[in-house]
């Protein structure tokens, strides 16, 4: 292994180390119930999210040590193959990210458990990205066949996630606050866990905010729709006259604000990508590297995104030509792959943005780089994504391997898989979006 092929990988674990639900549960639950303070009642532990698994098992290891007294149990949805071993909460895995049969059950489940709460339970909800899907509990007249429909059109239009999330809360028994007003009506007390995978962090963005108070309407979301021309035809028409019903106020809307006087609901954020990406640059500053965060809300076409950095790099380096320190540039948000109509493609955004950067620098000969999801899976494969240094950019020359021709395709996947240059973690049982890092020597 090369010194950058390292150094790209340490990176993105130590990225991955400071988001590890089993360190960070604990923390936060300690700070929220400090000594003496546990819950009295039931306590009824809830989530969804590709680490809400992991975030139930330190939830449960805490539990044994800090409150052997307190009546725990509970139930958790997370993706297939994102389990996490636990004695008295229930892990269920479902699809993602287009919703399935199993989720739906295990998100009735939830509603059915929180609707038993009583006055002065206590609700803590485990939630992290992917819950958006895994939490599906439509509305009355919405069929699970509906949602995934419009799951699988709102993907292929390109919107990102926060839109999307506008829409699937508004289509939601559960989402959009909906759980935090059923367990607030039944006199509990609600303490939300947050693994942000997000821009901006905010509790109402991550997994469509099953306990935040929401800041769109169904005007919003009819508005998303009208955006990407998903209007009759591409999506089934229960949706849009759904959210035209609650825009007439015939159906209440998401939780908001003036809805939390004199109750107690609270999120806590314990974790997010930018806390992960000082983390890989303290890493990398460890280890010789000038490192500069481009911030962790980095959005739009993952191939544009990756010329832009390529001519960011450009920059740096027209710049720095009497500096002969090296750079690591480091960024996070999450980007976006829109698939042309006889485009199937094989990959991720994360692959296809390293891609599109390796394309635009070719007349940069000593950059390294790597993107991954944190979660472990980028896209349609198994891999968390990819990384490239100078001698993977020769084999690929050497190989006759043109990067214009499978970025055509979107098949990303194809290209770096050809030169042994996959990221393959597995789930890492958490998600803190996108990490990206371009080393420059």
């Amino acid at each position: 292994m090369s010194q950058a092929e390292s150094i790209l990988k340490n990176a993105f674990a130590a990225a991955l180390a400071v988001a590890d639900p089993k360190k960070i549960v604990p923390q936060y639950l300690h700070q929220i119930f400090p000594a003496g303070q546990e819950p009295k009642g039931r306590c009824l532990v809830v989530g969804a999210g590709k680490a809400s698994a992991s975030m139930a098992s330190a939830m449960e290891d805490f539990a044994n040590q800090c409150w052997p007294q307190v009546d725990l149990s509970g139930l958790v949805l997370t993706r297939y193959g994102h389990g996490s071993p636990t004695q008295k909460i229930q892990i269920v895995e479902a699809g993602h990210p287009v919703p399935d049969q199993a989720g739906m059950d295990g998100a009735k489940e939830i509603f059915r458990l929180v609707g038993q709460l009583q006055q002065g339970d206590v609700l803590i909800a485990l939630i992290s990205g992917g819950g958006s899907s895994l939490l599906t509990l439509p509305q009355p007249g919405i069929s699970i066949d509906d949602m995934r429909q419009t799951t699988e059109a709102l993907l292929r239009s390109g919107a990102p996630i926060e839109e999307m999330n506008v829409v699937r809360k508004h289509l939601s028994a559960i989402q959009g606050g909906n759980l935090a007003r059923l367990a607030i009506a039944r006199g509990a007390r609600v303490e939300a866990l947050i693994i942000s995978d997000v821009t901006g962090d905010s509790p109402a963005d991550i997994a469509s905010g099953p306990c935040a108070p929401d800041y769109s309407t169904y005007q919003d979301a009819l508005d998303i729709l009208a955006k990407y021309h998903l209007g009759a035809g591409a999506i089934p028409t229960s949706v849009p006259n759904h959210l035209s019903r609650g825009n007439a106020g015939e159906i209440p809307e998401t939780l908001k604000e003036a809805d939390l006087k004199n109750v107690q609901v609270n999120n806590h954020v314990i974790a997010t990508a930018y806390k992960s990406l000082e983390a890989a640059a303290q890493y990398v500053r460890d280890h010789g590297y000038e490192p500069i965060i481009l911030g962790d809300t980095i959005t739009g076409e993952a191939q544009a995104v990756g010329i832009e950095q390529a001519a960011a790099v450009r920059e740096l380096l027209q710049g720095k030509q009497s500096d002969k320190r090296a750079v690591a540039l480091i960024s996070g948000g999450e980007c976006t792959v829109t698939l042309p109509v006889g485009i199937k493609g094989r990959g991720g955004r994360c692959s296809e943005y390293l891609l599109s950067l390796l394309n635009a620098s070719e007349d940069m000969h000593n950059i390294a780089a790597l993107a991954a999801d944190t979660d472990g899976i980028d896209g349609s494969e198994k891999n968390a994504g990819a990384w490239f240094t100078p001698q993977i950019r020769k084999a690929a020359q050497a190989e006759g391997l043109v990067p214009t021709e499978f970025l055509a395709q979107h098949d990303c996947y194809g290209f770096f898989a050809q030169l042994n240059a996959l990221v393959e973690t597995g789930p890492t049982l958490t998600n803190v979006n996108d990490f990206r890092i371009i080393l420059i020597d």
